[in-house]
């Protein structure tokens, strides 16, 4: 075996073993998906009438609405996966199974890229039944094959990002509990974007923030390749986001891992 490949199948070791783990708890995808999904309801079948007709919708708006913050409710999925992602990696560190994991021949990498792979991979079915709801509803959308390619693209890459992010967030704690607390600022992130409303009717100092922050043009990115809206440079900012996300993501979850002493 090549030193490549040493590295690459303990990673799908570690992956094996964090999918079986969501398997036998499946709670947290559940999590993922059922939080977004009640936003859904609520958002669309209270809120919907009238946010919907302030869309340029007078006959009622819940359609349009609806095909508005479908985007919006796929991102703030992806930050529920990043809270379970976040608890996940605490309760190994927690309960002893990475100071096992050190004593053995494997990876040091691996062992976060299985947890990253994995979250990733519960995450993506953790949208397939916010999406699934969201067809069920009535949400309509238009995008070519090509474009349900990219969309696709766009989700994996978000929850990548998301995914390395909330393992240094978990390495950084010392307890479950505030794993489970320090990745919830993300999930107001897309309530003070382009998820709910959009930015132009927001107050001066908010609407700067909103267009600024890495989750709008991310939303912005998915409401053009489902809907037919412009994207223009959202697209080319959503990828900068994330590979900023992600890198930083990346190293301070490698700096916590190498410095914090496991229990």
């Amino acid at each position: 075996m090549t030193t490549l490949t040493y590295p690459v199948a303990d990673s799908a070791t570690m992956l094996r073993r964090n999918l079986k783990r969501a398997l036998r708890y499946p709670g947290l995808t559940v999590i993922v998906a059922a939080m977004p999904i009640v936003f859904l309801l609520l958002f669309v079948y209270v809120f919907g009438g009238t946010l919907g007709a302030g869309l340029g919708a007078p006959s009622g708006g819940r359609a349009e609405y609806l095909a508005y913050v479908v985007p919006g409710i796929l991102v703030l999925a992806m930050t529920g996966g990043a809270q379970g992602t976040a608890i996940g990696i605490a309760m190994d560190m927690t309960e002893g199974i990475i100071a096992r994991f050190r004593t053995m021949s494997i990876a040091r990498a691996a062992v976060l890229t299985g947890h990253v792979v994995g979250a990733v991979i519960q995450t993506l079915a953790g949208l397939v039944l916010v999406a699934v709801v969201a067809l069920l509803v009535g949400f309509r959308p238009d995008a070519t094959p090509l474009e349900w390619v990219a969309v696709i693209g766009i989700l994996a890459m978000t929850s990548f990002a998301l995914s390395w992010l909330s393992v240094a967030m978990g390495l950084a704690t010392k307890t479950v509990e505030a794993a489970s607390n320090l990745p919830m600022p993300l999930m107001l992130l897309p309530f003070f974007g382009s998820g709910f409303v959009p930015v132009e009717s927001m107050p001066a100092g908010l609407r700067w923030f909103a267009e600024h922050q890495p989750f709008t043009p991310i939303i912005e990115t998915l409401r053009g390749l489902l809907t037919g809206t412009a994207i223009g440079s959202s697209g080319l900012a959503a990828t900068a986001w994330c590979a900023a996300i992600a890198l930083g993501g990346y190293l301070w979850a490698r700096r916590n891992y190498e410095r914090r002493p496991a229990r």
